[in-house]
């Protein structure tokens, strides 16, 4: 009941009802990411391109996306990093969120 009441009233923790009716209806999940946040595909956009949301764990922090995430998530690349070999260089730091 708790977590209904928390989906129902507040969009900063987690996923809310409409989105947890949207991802039910139309998502197809891509992958996860290290942090723990699901990333989902599916319908079309006001552009006709295949829309794409993040249901974060816990606090809804856009700068809790890792880098690769990231370029997905903004149509920069086609590929989700959970189906290519994505190794970062040897001089990038690993991801922290603000």
């Amino acid at each position: 009941m708790k977590n209904f009441i928390l989906q129902f009233f507040t969009w900063w923790n987690g996923q809310t009802l409409g989105t947890r009716l949207h991802t039910w209806r139309k998502g197809e999940r891509v992958g996860e990411d290290e942090f723990g946040n699901v990333y989902y595909q599916g319908g079309k956009d006001s552009e006709g391109r295949t829309r794409r949301w993040v249901i974060y764990k816990g606090y809804s922090e856009a700068s809790a996306i890792p880098p690769g995430w990231h370029g997905w998530m903004h149509y920069r690349t086609d590929l989700a990093p959970s189906k290519e070999d994505y190794r970062p260089r040897d001089w990038q730091k690993p991801h922290q969120p603000n």
